[in-house]
């Protein structure tokens, strides 16, 4: 596979392997000889119609004024597939947000939320299976993951009391169309300190509020941030219920990150371990259900 013969039209000088994140694409920084740069993503041949998917997502996105990734073309390339972006310079968002201020981190995560409203207000072909029986279904297999897992949680029932109570919060609920990874290491921040919203590779239909399982990790990196991501999306006018249902959401995430870290060694599951005991102690061992970084804010 020669990439640079393929982009002839670009006029590719240089071509930099990029190795970061936990997609299982191949990325590479594609640089054209006036110093222009790309992104490259590559993915196997089968995945054609979710990488169509996905680049049409992000023109979608960009046309509805999202800062994204402006998108350049798409294709085959020997057995692969794939979509080019112009590249965004900056840093990953969680790297730069605790180095602000916390009101610079709450404006760029209003901003955050304002944008997520705006991908969830696009366009999206008709789902055809109910958003409860969807759900369900993977909340009974992340359940029967982590029992099957030879590592728990200290407290990891409290989880799973809290979900198999609330199943009833799945009923009646729309879908649309999802960013799939939305938290702040997917998000670029320039040197101008403009937000851009990157790697839309997990994009899937959706209901809205799961979007919000991963602020988890905002929450972690930026509490003033997390905040501002859940004012920017309700502009101040939050549902009770989202708050219930979001904790189930991240409980039900809570419990499959731990067997899926596995795989990464002691040092990852030590990572999900603490995070779990995180949201333990956001949530008063989930007896409240407004976390304390957002009563915080």
């Amino acid at each position: 596979m020669n990439i640079k013969d393929r982009f002839t039209h670009l006029n590719i000088a240089s071509i930099d392997k990029l190795d970061k994140g936990w997609s299982s694409d191949d990325k590479y920084i594609l640089t054209d000889e006036e110093g222009k740069k790309f992104l490259l993503r590559l993915d196997k041949i089968e995945k054609e119609n979710q990488k169509i998917a996905e680049y049409e997502l992000i023109l979608k996105c960009e046309m509805a004024g999202v800062p994204v990734q402006k998108p350049v073309e798409h294709g085959a390339l020997d057995d692969r597939y794939y979509i080019l972006l112009e590249w965004i310079e900056g840093e990953e968002a969680s790297e730069v947000l605790p180095n602000l201020t916390g009101e610079q981190q709450y404006k760029l995560g209003f901003e955050a939320g304002e944008y997520l409203k705006g991908i969830h207000a696009l366009p999206t072909v008709q789902f055809t299976t109910d958003w409860r029986e969807k759900f369900n279904r993977k909340i009974d297999n992340k359940i029967r993951i982590y029992e099957q897992c030879e590592y728990k949680y200290e407290k990891g029932h409290l989880f799973i009391e809290y979900i198999e109570d609330h199943r009833h919060l799945l009923n009646d609920r729309t879908q649309v169309p999802h960013h799939g990874d939305y938290h702040c290491g997917n998000m670029i921040i320039g040197d101008d300190l403009n937000l851009h919203i990157i790697d839309f590779n997990r994009h899937d239909i959706g209901e809205p509020w799961e979007e919000f399982n991963r602020i988890v990790w905002c929450a972690a990196q930026s509490p003033r941030f997390a905040a501002g991501r859940v004012d920017g999306y309700f502009d101040g006018k939050i549902p009770h219920d989202f708050w219930q249902l979001l904790l189930l959401y991240i409980c039900t995430n809570t419990l499959s990150s731990l067997p899926w870290g596995v795989q990464f060694g002691e040092a990852q599951i030590q990572v999900f371990r603490d995070q779990a005991e995180g949201i333990l102690d956001w949530y008063d061992d989930l007896n409240t259900v407004i976390p304390s970084w957002y009563n915080e804010k």
